[in-house]
């Protein structure tokens, strides 16, 4: 039996949903930008970290940091960054620090006594903390 039922029943139609877009947020310059950035830059802003080679001056030398040292040193960092410095130079009572802004990294530390007379390159600002 061949039954055509042709024009029986209403075809249905695909209806396209239209997809709300992703909700906007304004950044600190006004400009907006996607959730995902924002967690991005958010999650940039986490601790400081030391590299490697910071870690082993700081032995060296017999140097500590404690969580409050390093809060301090990471607002500064913070501060150097708003400002749209890469890598600065930070005085820290008797240490040198050299950290690099954009990954929020301690490149190397240095005491006063090992600093002085020494020439930093490749850094555009400096900060001094008490």
């Amino acid at each position: 039996m061949n039954v055509k039922m042709e024009g029986f029943l209403p075809e249905i139609a695909p209806v396209p949903v239209p997809r709300p877009a992703a909700p906007q947020r304004k950044t600190e310059a006004g400009q907006t930008g996607s959730f995902q950035e924002t967690l991005r830059k958010e999650l940039g802003k986490e601790a400081l970290k030391l590299s490697a080679h910071a870690q082993k001056r700081l032995q060296e030398r017999k140097l500590a940091l404690s969580d409050a040292d390093l809060q301090k040193i990471g607002r500064a960092v913070e501060q150097a960054a708003a400002r749209g410095v890469k890598d600065s130079l930070i005085i820290y009572g008797d240490l040198t620090l050299v950290t690099s802004v954009k990954n929020r990294t301690v490149v190397t530390a240095l005491d006063l006594d090992t600093a002085a007379g020494r020439l930093f390159t490749n850094i555009d600002g400096a900060i001094i903390i008490r």
